[in-house]
């Protein structure tokens, strides 16, 4: 199972899906950073800080921060489904794909309908 650090846009239904497959998931809110808008470099400093792996549907910017430097502990750029089981599986089965993590960008899509 994985670390995760979820940024402020992602969605909390799947941060509760993620837990209940085992997955150990922080929210930027549950870790007090999201005051005021948190950058995105702060966010992946304190994900590597943690040994965490990002959750984010911040795809252009997490993508840069990627390329920039892939010294992290994963990120996964996500589009936005709304169904949410879906969503949650999706990740689940890309965890066990990729693993290890480290320095990996990992992209989830929804699938094509």
């Amino acid at each position: 199972m994985a670390r995760f650090y979820a940024d402020e846009q992602f969605l909390f239904p799947v941060v509760k899906l993620l837990r209940a497959l085992g997955h150990d998931v922080l929210t930027v809110q549950e870790a007090e950073n999201a005051d005021q808008g948190i950058p995105d470099e702060e966010v992946l400093a304190f994900a590597i800080s943690q040994e965490r792996s990002i959750l984010t549907i911040n795809r252009v910017d997490f993508i840069r921060l990627h390329r920039r430097d892939s010294n992290h502990f994963g990120i996964f750029v996500c589009t936005n489904n709304r169904n949410w089981e879906q969503f949650a599986a999706r990740i689940d089965e890309a965890v066990a794909t990729e693993e290890p993590l480290q320095g990996k960008l990992i992209c989830v899509v929804r699938p094509v309908t």
